[in-house]
């Protein structure tokens, strides 16, 4: 009897160890906050084709005409490959319109939901391209 709950004890905090990082890798709500979605348009200052998350900066230009460098999140590297991206479809000097979720705590951090490249293409780019589609 020790020995079947020892056994789904292990069973659990295995399944528990699985879990977590996935859990914490994609907390979206927790980060961004998608009721205040809005338009950046801007050019592109930078591009890493990384791990977890792709990411470009871009310089935006507020209100006031003061230049702000927004940091822009994108779906991992392969989630993009299989929607049709490709490590230089953006590229410094890019002049692009991206639908965005930005950070909860006001940074200029955002989630890419889709990016208007330079040349007209509207692409899939966010997390939820991970979970199957945009939201």
């Amino acid at each position: 009897m020790a020995k079947n709950k020892l056994a789904v004890l292990v069973g659990g905090l295995g399944l528990l160890v699985a879990v977590l990082p996935a859990v914490a890798h994609h907390a979206f709500v927790a980060q961004y906050d998608p009721g205040k979605s809005t338009t950046l348009q801007g050019v592109v200052t930078k591009v890493e084709w990384t791990n977890p998350h792709a990411r470009f900066y871009v310089d935006v230009k507020d209100t006031g005409g003061k230049v702000i460098n927004w940091n822009l999140e994108l779906a991992s590297p392969n989630a993009l490959k299989r929607l049709g991206w490709t490590r230089d479809i953006l590229k410094v000097g890019d002049k692009v319109s991206a639908f965005v979720a930005p950070a909860k705590d006001g940074t200029k951090m955002a989630n890419a939901r889709t990016v208007t490249l330079a040349d007209g293409r509207k692409m899939v780019a966010g997390i939820a391209a991970e979970q199957g589609g945009v939201q």
